[in-house]
C-alpha cells in the first residue's frame, strides 16, 4: 500500500524539562499511531532560540525538526523587563507566524510555558487547530492565554476544570500527565546494575531512597541530605541526584550514599528500583513515579518565587494517600525524619505504593493525548 500524502502536527514549548519531556512522549506516540496506520508524518517543534530548549528536543530524536523562536516572560508583576519582553514576544508571534505559514500543520499541540504563546496566537490567527496541556494541578499563565486560542484543552486532573471557568471548562478533556514510553516497560535490575554495580557498599538488606530535586537539583532538599546523611545512610541506600549546581557541595566518598549530578536515560529504572522517592513535586517527576508505583515524600516549591504550583500538585497526591508532604517551616530534619520513618513502615510504604499507582491506571496518557491530536487530521 502506498502511503498518503504527508501530514505535518508542529510542538511548541519549552523553557523546562517539564515542558519538554512530556511533548515528547507525546511525539513519539503520535509518530507509531501514524505507523500504524501506513500514514507519513513529520513532527516539528517550535521552542526557544535560546536556552535548553533545542538540545532536548534534538537529542530524543522523536522529532523532525527544530524552529527556535524569541520567547519572553510574561510576570504577574511589575518589571522592566515586562517592557522588554513584550519585543520579544511578538518577535516569536512573526517568526511563528511565517513558520506555520510555510508548515501549513495539521494541528499545533501546544506543552506549555511561555514560549509557547506567540505559535498558539499565530495557529490561530492561521486558523490551523491548537490542542493546548496543562500538566499541573492548577493553569499556568501560559495555559490561561493559550486556551483562548484552543480548540481543546487537555489537563492532568478533572479537579483542574474549575479553575477554567464555565466556557473554557466545557474544551477540557482529562487526559492525565504524558509520561515517557520507557516508563510502561521499566528494568529494575538494570537500575540496580547502573547504581550499585562495583559498589561494595550497597546493602541489599536497606530500602533504597531516591532523592530528586528535578534536572537542575533542589538546594533545599540538597541541604537537608547533607546535613542529615549520616541518619539517612544507617536506614537507606541514599541515591541522589542532586543536580550539576550542587554537585561539589555534597559529601563524598560516604558509604551508602550515590551521588549523581544528572541522569536521564536510566531515569525510568532508577525509579523503578527505588523503594521510596524524596523530590519535589513538580508535574513530570510525581506522574513518573506515579506510573512506577512509587511512595513519594515532597517537598514542594513554595514561596513568592513560585505560583504554587508544586503545592497544589503535592496536596492532591496526598489526599489520595500516595505522598506525605513537607511543606514550608515543615521542611526541616525532624520532619524529614518522621516522615521517613513512617513511610519506611512495611504496611504503610505498600499502601501508599498502591495508591500512587492507581492515579495513573487507564489509558497511557501520552497515548490518549495522541490520539485526540491524530483525530483532528
Amino acid at each position: 500500500m502506498n502511503k498518503s500524502k504527508m501530514l505535518t502536527f508542529v510542538f511548541a514549548g519549552g523553557g523546562t524539562g517539564g515542558h519538554i519531556y512530556p511533548g515528547l512522549a507525546v511525539a513519539q506516540e503520535l509518530r507509531s499511531i501514524a505507523e500504524n496506520n501506513n500514514q507519513e508524518i513529520k513532527i516539528v517543534w517550535l521552542g526557544n532560540s535560546t536556552g535548553m530548549d533545542r538540545v532536548l528536543v534534538e537529542k530524543s530524536g522523536s522529532v523532525d525538526g527544530f524552529e527556535g523562536i524569541p520567547s519572553g516572560k510574561l510576570r504577574r508583576y511589575f518589571s522592566f523587563k515586562n517592557f522588554t519582553d513584550f519585543f520579544k514576544i511578538f518577535a516569536g508571534f512573526v517568526k511563528s507566524f511565517f513558520i506555520l505559514l510555510k508548515l501549513k500543520p495539521t494541528v499545533l499541540f501546544s506543552k506549555g510555558g511561555f514560549v509557547s504563546v506567540p505559535p498558539c496566537m499565530a495557529a490561530k490567527l492561521l486558523r490551523i487547530p491548537v490542542f493546548t496541556h496543562e500538566c499541573d494541578f492548577t493553569p499556568g499563565l501560559a495555559t490561561k492565554i493559550n486556551s483562548r486560542f484552543a480548540s481543546k484543552i487537555l489537563i492532568s486532573y478533572e479537579e483542574t476544570k474549575r479553575y477554567l471557568g464555565p466556557a473554557k471548562a466545557k474544551k477540557a478533556v482529562v487526559t492525565g500527565n504524558p509520561v515517557r514510553p520507557v516508563f510502561y516497560s521499566p528494568d529494575p535490575e538494570n537500575g540496580r546494575a547502573f547504581l550499585f554495580d562495583g559498589r561494595s557498599d550497597y546493602d541489599s538488606e536497606k530500602p533504597v531512597l531516591l532523592v530528586l530535586g528535578g534536572s537542575l537539583g533542589a538546594h533545599q532538599i540538597n541541604e537537608l541530605v547533607a546535613s542529615n546523611l549520616d541518619w539517612l545512610t544507617e536506614r537507606f541506600n541514599v541515591v541522589h541526584q542532586c543536580g550539576a549546581k550542587d554537585a561539589d557541595l555534597m559529601p563524598k566518598n560516604h558509604d551508602g550514599y550515590f551521588l549523581h549530578p544528572f541522569i536521564y536515560n536510566e531515569m525510568c529504572d532508577v525509579i523503578a528500583c527505588a523503594d521510596i522517592v524524596l523530590s519535589r513535586a513538580g508535574a513530570n517527576s510525581i506522574w513518573e513515579c506515579s506510573v512506577l508505583g512509587k511512595p513519594m515524600v515532597l517537598i514542594p516549591l513554595c514561596g513568592s518565587g513560585t505560583r504554587g504550583d508544586q503545592v497544589d500538585n503535592a496536596r492532591f497526591f496526598e489526599e489520595k494517600g500516595a505522598a506525605i508532604v513537607l511543606l514550608g517551616e515543615y521542611a526541616d530534619s525532624d520532619y524529614l525524619k518522621s516522615a521517613l520513618d513512617k513511610m519506611n513502615e512495611t504496611t504503610y510504604r505498600m499502601n501508599a505504593a498502591l495508591a500512587s499507582k492507581s492515579l495513573s491506571e487507564g489509558k497511557c496518557p501520552a497515548r490518549k493525548i495522541a490520539e485526540i491530536v491524530w483525530e483532528e487530521k
